[in-house]
């Protein structure tokens, strides 16, 4: 796992948004998994202004998403697929046929979560995964204690989950109470993984994430395991790590093709 420290989100998303950028110049056609929430919201706005300003092209890039709400239409305002229509996608040259979001609103949803797969599959598998952090040590909807090796299928989200995305919805009452999600085998598959965890909520997860046991009881410890894991903190979400120094040190003294843009 290579842990990444930066002084701020800011800076952390900027990293990541160059991360990516350099995987779409690199391979044109290349299959990305996307998150939603808070915490990618400027890596998106920095890859839109790279495609404005400076020519990023995604007109033949493939995305899939990690998940969707049981029950929201796409037209729903905290529907998953409307958050990436209007905070990423209508803002760049992508194919809007190229990207896919489960479908929170299918007459049979264990075929949707089996279709999912297979596009995936069919797709050529996710180049680069993109994940963010729940407080409670979620990727994507897998909460605590679900298995490490799921695959995309329908999950019931945790007293937790609710508490910290209900502020959206107005009202805990408001929030759906089931979502779609990529399995953390289905994660793993992916060729390269990158997280972005910031903020001191954030900072036990982080810990139990990166240093504590591989377990089910931090769905993102399976991270652990990935032969190509990146994770991208500020200094406060990386405040309660024992070995911060460490992963600074081995930052710092990377060969020059190990090196981040």
């Amino acid at each position: 796992m290579e842990i990444l420290i930066r002084e701020s989100q800011e800076a952390g998303c900027l990293l990541g948004a160059r991360i990516i950028a350099k995987l779409v110049r690199e391979k044109p056609a290349a299959v990305l998994g996307l998150a939603t929430g808070r915490t990618p919201l400027r890596l998106y706005q920095e890859l839109i202004r790279l495609h404005r300003e400076e020519g990023l092209d995604f007109s033949r890039i493939t995305t899939f998403n990690l998940d969707e709400y049981v029950g929201l239409p796409a037209t729903h305002p905290q529907s998953y697929r409307w958050f990436m229509d209007e905070h990423f996608f209508r803002h760049i040259n992508i194919d809007r046929r190229q990207t896919h979001v489960p479908d929170g609103t299918a007459a049979d949803l264990h075929a949707e979560c089996r279709a999912y797969e297979r596009k995936i599959a069919d797709a050529g598998g996710i180049d680069l995964q993109l994940l963010g952090l729940g407080r409670n040590g979620h990727i994507g909807f897998n909460e605590p204690t679900g298995s490490l090796r799921s695959r995309t299928w329908i999950k019931i989200l945790s007293e937790q989950t609710l508490r910290d995305n209900s502020e959206v919805f107005g009202s805990l009452e408001a929030m759906p109470r089931h979502a779609i999600t990529m399995g953390v085998g289905t994660i793993l598959d992916a060729r390269r993984c990158l997280l972005l965890a910031f903020g001191p909520a954030k900072a036990l997860a982080v810990v139990n994430m990166i240093e504590g046991p591989l377990a089910a009881m931090c769905p993102a410890s399976a991270l652990q395991m990935h032969p190509r894991a990146t994770v991208i903190l500020d200094e406060s979400s990386s405040a309660a790590l024992q070995y911060a120094d460490h992963y600074r040190w081995i930052d710092q003294h990377k060969l020059d093709w190990q090196k981040h843009p």
